[in-house]
């Protein structure tokens, strides 16, 4: 009996109420694909279509495109008899022409990171038989002429020739303009449109060396090949790079009949979300212009009127137009066309009840009729994010779980930055209005092009409007400012994104790229200016706007209430200071996981006996520089045990080489050996002494402490008499001492009982006693391969997940940015192993030795308290590896509280 093959399928199919793929397949589909198929299946209205599968992206960066065309070719071209079976239209037919769109889709949304070309297949034959067809030259050849600026600058590389420049296309419908004296492109006649295309194509010719492309297949190929190298473009791969998504994930390739929204004053586009997107509001809303293609929405080269009449009169009220202005000017779709409003909200309804989030879809208006062109779980502020998934909760649409997992960990972190202060803004100089197009406060001095906003440390990025090369300036910047576009705009989703501030469409400016001005009422501001955005009102400031500390409060804390319902593993803080540990607990911080004891030493009152104690060539000479910082350590731990009131608190020993402490410049030096009344010459001997030739591997941590034993009783001394005084108080103090460095089981038992024979010293002359744990950190690779024994004699581990990482790749952090950023392009490595915790590699011996040391003790208290302790990963990893606690920087609490109750829900799932 013959067995066959199973043939890959390559290419799905949709439309007509059918499809091949489903919401389920994004990974396979693409996020766009998957939702086009699901919108199929259930009725909405979507122009039928095709989606080539991420998979031949992949095999095309394998095998190249002569190989990748001829693989799927049978399946396209049947897939475009399918597409033509059901639009009544042929492919590059002179008569009854079906032109098709070509867009790309990843199975998480890039908005415009990717490419997208539309009114594909026309030609100069083509356009006739279209405009015959329609009875509407006009709206052919403005489809021919919008097809070969999208062709030629997407797929045949026609871009501006610096960055002073504007789009080539652009730069030759100005001068028309110009010459014709309008403003706007629907006042282009039919004899402009058609200059526009000879213009065009001569310009493409004079550019590239080659006639503009007139086969329809070619065109196609040409499109989908554009589409699959636009993956490892630099705006994707920087996307990625930022959101952490793989290289291999690749894009899929959707491709759709055309619907126009440019035929005339009874067809447009739009995009709107079932929710606010920036503030999470129940309200629909959204944006759309009048014979127009969804690319003019989003470029933000016309600004677009509200879909919705509240949506128009807030806009309006902002704006300053009165209501009769706005009517007559500014309608809303819900006042211009209200029966496909009305069909709008109802299929916008339908979709986030279905898929129970809130979305982000696409529409277009031909000649009367709507089509849905696309759907996607819309992107969002993190205060969006969190309202959004409390309302839902609230409204029975979503459980307590799927609220949780709703949440996105490293959103939150929007929420916990600066907001202005209340009583400074009633003292700022509003200069100009724009729309709140993503909340937040910025302030920083002005930058105009995306490539310097590293010029300063705080820029804000100003722009006529945004395109996706803007990407990696406005990721550094911390704001974005432009001229135009909408809330639709460019500028406008990728910040949302992002969760940076961003005041879009604020028409009152006039920039000048090339004398790098920004205009407003005759008051010009100059690149370097100081100015500051409200993403919340749309309001710009003039000057620099004082900030204050947000609040855990309305949605946000319900959150966190069940985040605490739901997580198992608990979340401490580093904090090294009292007011770093208010901080965190006000975030709902379980404890300290670290107190760093070497960050008090180098304030100016204590860096000088500090100093003397590593000059002093005597135990006596050490131990009298000691008694001077004693008071001040102890004042220190009392201040971090009252923030902490009845939470444990884990404080580690000196832990940095003493030659950081040590002045390392001339004049310091002598200051020091006058001070000190010893020669110049000592200090410097000193200083030579304690260089070492690898610090970090050198004489630090219990080493240090084993060496100067004096050290570690002065330290101990203070943490215990802070403890007694509190406990005088009626303060609860549960300190928790922790050893650093530990590598055998020796040096743990030296300096435990240099610790246990202080503490005991103290409660002696005290005549009263505290608890108090004694533990390691395991930093130290033998340290986890001798978990087992270390555990014999620790009240605790807590992994430093830092060094860890640092002695089992055998990278200098101090060094690795002159490779790692290298091995990171070429795929060595997936991320920086001293941000995302090496789950591999690092991971394994923190595994191991939190087994063995279980082994030994199986209440053995197990915690990290590296940089890795906030980064939601590697928090799901310990509490996969059964730790009890994670300990991160008091800003990254709220994040790892979520992670621990995902971690857990997931856990059940």
């Amino acid at each position: 009996m013959e067995i066959l093959e199973e043939v890959k399928t390559r290419v799905y199919k949709f439309g007509n109420k059918n499809a091949d793929g489903n919401s389920s397949m994004r990974n396979l589909l693409g996020g766009k694909g998957a939702n086009l198929a699901e919108m199929s299946a259930i009725g909405i209205p979507v122009p039928p279509g095709f989606t080539i599968t991420t998979e031949v992206c992949t095999e095309y960066n394998e095998l190249g495109e002569v190989a990748i065309v001829e693989m799927i070719k049978p399946e396209v071209e049947a897939a475009i008899a399918n597409i033509e079976n059901l639009m009544g239209a042929s492919f590059g037919d002179k008569e009854n022409p079906l032109l098709i769109s070509v867009r790309s889709g990843a199975r998480v949304s890039m908005p415009g990171m990717m490419d997208t070309v539309l009114n594909l297949g026309i030609n100069d034959e083509v356009v006739l038989g279209l405009a015959n067809k329609t009875n509407n030259e006009q709206f052919a050849w403005d489809s021919y002429r919008r097809f070969i600026q999208m062709y030629g600058g997407v797929v045949l590389g026609m871009k501006p020739a610096s960055k002073e420049d504007i789009d080539p296309f652009e730069e030759i419908m100005e001068h028309l303009k110009h010459k014709r004296g309008i403003q706007l492109d629907t006042e282009f006649t039919v004899q402009d449109l058609k200059d526009l295309v000879y213009d065009f194509k001569e310009a493409v010719k004079k550019r590239t060396g080659h006639d503009f492309p007139t086969n329809p297949w070619d065109q196609l190929w040409g499109a989908v090949v554009a589409v699959f190298n636009s993956w490892n473009g630099d705006r994707a791969v920087y996307y990625r790079t930022m959101n952490g998504y793989p290289a291999d994930w690749g894009t899929a390739v959707n491709v759709q009949a055309m619907v126009y929204g440019n035929m005339g004053d009874n067809s447009g586009t739009g995009v709107c979300f079932t929710r606010d997107a920036g503030t999470g509001e129940n309200v629909f809303n959204g944006e759309y212009l009048i014979n127009a293609q969804g690319e003019d929405v989003v470029a933000g080269v016309r600004t677009p009127q509200q879909i919705t009449k509240l949506g128009s009169q807030r806009w309006a009220e902002l704006a300053k137009i009165e209501e009769e202005d706005r009517l007559e000017n500014y309608p809303s779709l819900e006042e211009l066309m209200p029966s496909i409003f009305k069909e709008l909200n109802g299929y916008q309804d339908i979709l986030e009840k279905h898929y129970r989030d809130m979305q982000d879809m696409e529409f277009t208006i031909q000649d009367g009729k709507l089509w849905i062109l696309q759907t996607r779980n819309g992107k969002r502020t993190g205060a969006a994010m969190v309202k959004i998934a409390m309302d839902l909760l609230k409204e029975g649409m979503i459980n307590e779980k799927e609220a949780l997992l709703m949440v996105e960990p490293n959103k939150l972190d929007e929420l916990l930055h600066p907001i202005f202060d209340p009583s400074a803004l009633k003292r700022a100089h509003v200069i100009a209005q724009g729309l709140p197009a993503s909340p937040g406060a910025a302030t920083g001095k002005i930058v105009f092009f995306a490539d310097e906003a590293a010029k300063f440390k705080n820029s804000i990025l100003v722009r006529i409007e945004t395109s996706p090369e803007d990407l990696e300036g406005m990721n550094i910047a911390k704001g974005i400012l432009t001229a135009r576009g909408g809330m639709t705009s460019h500028a406008a989703v990728v910040a949302r994104g992002m969760g940076k501030c961003c005041v879009s469409g604020a028409g009152a400016l006039k920039i000048n790229y090339k004398t790098r001005t920004l205009t407003v009422d005759g008051h010009e501001y100059h690149e370097g200016d100081w100015i500051s955005l409200n993403g919340s009102t749309g309001n710009i400031f003039e000057g620099k706007v004082a900030t204050m500390e947000p609040e855990l409060s309305g949605e946000f804390a319900e959150l966190m209430e069940l985040t605490d319902k739901y997580g198992k593993m608990k979340v401490r803080t580093n904090a090294d200071t009292p007011k770093d540990a208010q901080v965190a607990r006000s975030f709902g911080a379980q404890g300290i996981g670290l107190t760093r004891t070497e960050h008090m030493f180098f304030e100016v009152d204590r860096i000088k006996a500090m100093r003397e104690m590593i000059l002093a060539d005597t135990v006596k000479g050490r131990k009298q520089a000691l008694e001077e910082l004693l008071p001040m350590q102890r004042s220190d731990f009392e201040g971090i045990f009252e923030a902490m009131e009845g939470l444990s608190v884990t404080i580690r020993l000196l832990d940095p080489p003493l030659h950081e402490f040590v002045p390392h410049q001339l004049t310091t030096q002598k200051e020091l050996a006058e001070d000190m009344h010893i020669s110049l010459q000592a200090v410097k001997n000193k200083v030579a002494e304690l260089e070492e030739f690898n610090p970090m591997l050198g004489h630090r941590g219990c080493r240090l402490g084993n060496t100067y034993p004096e050290i570690t009783e002065m330290q101990t001394r203070a943490i215990i008499e802070a403890a007694l005084n509190l406990k005088e108080q009626g303060i609860i103090c549960k300190p928790e001492i922790m050893i650093p460095l530990v590598g055998t089981v020796k040096e743990f038992e030296a300096q435990e009982q240099v610790i246990r024979a202080t503490a005991d010293t103290v409660f002696e002359e005290r005549n009263d006693t505290v608890e108090y744990l004694v533990g390691t950190m395991i930093e130290v690779p033998r340290a986890a391969l001798m978990a087992d024994l270390i555990a014999e004699k620790a009240d605790f581990f807590s992994f430093g997940t830092n060094d860890l990482t640092q002695m089992t790749f055998g990278y200098s952090r101090d060094d690795v940015g002159k490779f790692l950023p290298i091995y990171i392009e070429k795929g060595i490595l997936k991320v920086d192993p001293f941000e995302v915790l090496d789950q591999e590699g690092v991971g394994q011996l923190v595994k191991l030795g939190t087994e063995r040391g279980r082994s030994t003790k199986p209440n053995l208290k197990v915690g990290i308290c590296g940089e890795h302790g906030g980064e939601p990963s590697s928090v799901e990893f310990c509490f996969n590896t059964g730790m009890d606690y994670v300990s991160c920087s008091p800003y990254r609490v709220p994040i790892a509280r979520l992670v621990s109750a995902q971690a857990a829900i997931k856990a059940k799932m």
